[in-house]
């Protein structure tokens, strides 16, 4: 009998549901919440509003693609945390109660778990190309960059990661200073497609060992375009394009430079990458390029599954259900976790 897993995923802004069945994706859902682009950022509390409206429609729609019926479900995986706390309390809240209704256990899971395992997704009609064990793991999203070393499916170990702001944040910061919009990964990606990456210069840090920094870099920004704006009012619209490609490379620099770093320290040649900025068109190549120098193995997970989503729940929720764990019925969300 196969292992139905639903995957609830309502970390941020993005409501989630995934059926999969033996590690085989059936749905995935998802619904954005566009209310946040006028405030430049996600508000909480509409988020956890969003959420309660999004949750049952989304469920459902979820279970009718997949052709599951709740009843054939084998457990219910969800993320605790890290996260908004009132936007993790609606999934928590809704996986606890249809599990008590279908009488099934339930599984929680650490969200950065689940962009580290998106990769073991299977999908009909797509070759199935998986890292092997152990291997390097570039996690880069709006809230964290780490980079793990991931020895099997349940057993993580950091061995850099920011000790101040996350890179996705970086890219964030730097289309709010420049009017760009929310959220400013795309926007920027798209833009320094047409700029010249080697125009402009920022302040890079210098952090021992495999620990990134990245609040010094968009101070940097700030004050570039303070004293250019101050010369010119025209100067952002006028280069806009340049100051993106200058912004994107330095901030790619860092992540390889670590990357570089850790692979030659652990001798581990494959590679991979997850969260939202593992969307990053110029990440992708030149992590791609590098492998191709150096010999690395990489794998780059579809777009899809690099933003946030529920079939990375659902598959990693798959594997702790395999490995007999159950969460018990008084758990709480939880916006940090201490524990990988």
């Amino acid at each position: 009998m196969a292992d139905i897993i639903l995957g609830i995923e309502s970390s941020c802004d993005d409501t989630s549901a995934a059926v999969i069945s033996d590690g085989w994706l059936l749905s995935n859902v998802t619904a954005s919440q566009d209310v946040h682009k006028a405030y430049g950022g996600v508000v909480p509390e509409l988020a956890s509003r969003a959420h309660e409206q999004n949750i049952v429609p989304v469920v459902s729609e979820a279970l009718k693609r997949a052709g599951v019926k709740k009843e054939e479900l084998s457990a219910i995986a969800f993320t605790r945390g890290p996260g908004l706390l009132g936007s993790l309390l609606v999934g928590t809240s809704f996986a606890k109660s249809l599990a008590l209704a279908l009488d099934v256990p339930i599984v929680m899971v650490n969200h950065l778990q689940g962009h580290i395992l998106a990769g073991f997704l299977k999908e009909q009609g797509v070759p199935v190309v998986q890292p092997s064990f152990p291997y390097l793991c570039l996690l880069v999203s709006g809230g964290n960059s780490q980079i793990v070393r991931v020895d099997s499916y349940l057993e993580f170990e950091i061995l850099g990661q920011t000790i101040d702001d996350a890179v996705g944040e970086a890219f964030d910061k730097c289309s709010k200073m420049m009017g760009l919009g929310y959220p400013g990964g795309p926007v920027i990606d798209k833009l320094a497609k047409l700029g010249n990456p080697n125009r402009f210069k920022f302040a890079k840090p210098h952090v021992a060992g495999l620990d990134y920094s990245f609040s010094g870099i968009k101070t940097s920004l700030l004050y570039f375009v303070r004293d250019e704006m101050a010369k010119d009012p025209g100067f952002i619209e006028k280069n806009k394009e340049d100051i993106c490609a200058s912004f994107q490379k330095a901030l790619i620099d860092i992540l390889m430079d670590k990357l570089l770093k850790a692979v030659k320290q652990t001798g581990i040649k494959e590679i991979s990458i997850g969260g939202g900025v593992a969307a990053n068109s110029e990440l992708r190549s030149r992590i791609s390029e590098e492998g191709k120098k150096r010999g690395w193995y990489t794998y780059l997970p579809p777009l899809k599954f690099t933003t946030d989503n529920a079939a990375m729940i659902a598959i990693a929720g798959y594997y702790h259900y395999l490995a007999g764990e159950r969460t018990p019925l008084d758990i709480v969300p939880v916006s940090r976790m201490a524990d990988f």
